[in-house]
């Protein structure tokens, strides 16, 4: 689907990505632009939506997927913030407003990074034609999204699975980097968590490392997790930590024991990401494109 023009980010912790697309094969700009201070890095986005509009042309939406936790509420005083977010530096940030000043008064979408990641996944990617999927990102934090009968799960807020307890491994004495709960499963499993623990970035860990078997018991207990919450019809694990290409496998294995028979498993329940590391961006793409679509069967 090659729709309407875009205005769309993925505001991640490491990084954020810009573009104006009209979908996969429509990204007419893209900007990859470090996460620094709040005011340096939405200074630098407000810049390249000036530039590239004026290039290529006004968006008719603008669909932003951020870190969290961020304020979804759009009847809230503080919609489109980022709010307690372990992030330094940008709590109570209003990342929504200024990209809002500069793309128009446009539909506008702000989702979480990995629910706009699953429904890029849902729309074009590895849960195409499912109704019930999940989605982790493992890589500066831990993020979770998940989609039932067809729709992006919210409550008061939104899913925190990144945060979600585990149970520890038995040779791991580590205390967890989150800044809020030590060891829950961000803690433990995230990327700074990995090199702390080691002494080493994930990257350059050699593929035999023990470090992969702890990271897979980890991940496991977390799809294990959503699999006895909702029975979800895959699960997809994104973000920095999963290239490394033995730990999808040992993360099926693991999760395949601690299931112990009790589940019937669906095939190919737990994948890579068919969009790799532009599900997030094209996410927002889609959503801009169903934001609009609704509106258009509304008038």
């Amino acid at each position: 689907m090659n729709g309407r023009l875009v205005a769309a980010l993925e505001s991640g912790g490491t990084k954020m990505v810009a573009a104006l697309s009209r979908g996969p094969d429509g990204i007419v700009a893209r900007e990859r632009i470090p996460t620094t201070s709040p005011q340096e890095t939405v200074r630098a986005l407000v810049e390249f939506f000036e530039r590239e509009q004026a290039a290529h042309g006004r968006a008719e939406a603008l669909s932003i997927g951020t870190f969290g936790p961020a304020d979804l509420d759009v009847e809230s005083e503080t919609f489109g913030f980022i709010t307690t977010t372990p992030k330094p530096g940008w709590s109570q940030t209003d990342l929504l407003g200024p990209l809002r000043d500069v793309v128009g008064e446009v539909p506008v979408v702000f989702e979480t990074d990995v629910n706009a990641a699953l429904f890029g996944e849902a729309t074009w990617g590895a849960a195409t034609g499912l109704k019930n999927a999940a989605y982790f990102t493992v890589g500066t934090g831990i993020g979770g999204g998940l989609m039932i009968d067809g729709g992006l799960v919210h409550g008061s807020g939104h899913p925190e699975m990144g945060h979600m307890r585990v149970k520890r491994h038995p040779d791991d004495p580590f205390e967890g980097v989150c800044s809020f709960h030590g060891d829950c499963l961000e803690g433990l499993a995230c990327g700074p968590a990995i090199e702390k623990r080691w002494g080493m970035k994930a990257e350059d860990l050699p593929k035999d490392h023990p470090a992969w078997e702890m990271e897979a018991y980890y991940l496991a207990q977390a799809c294990v997790n959503v699999l006895t919450i909702a029975p979800v019809q895959r699960i997809i694990l994104g973000g920095g930590v999963m290239h490394q290409e033995q730990l999808l496998p040992m993360v099926r294995k693991q999760v395949t024991y601690l299931i112990n028979g009790y589940l019937d498993l669906p095939e190919e329940l737990i994948v890579s990401p068919e969009l790799g590391d532009h599900a997030g961006l094209l996410g927002g793409v889609a959503l801009g494109h169903r934001r609009l679509a609704d509106l258009d069967e509304q008038n």
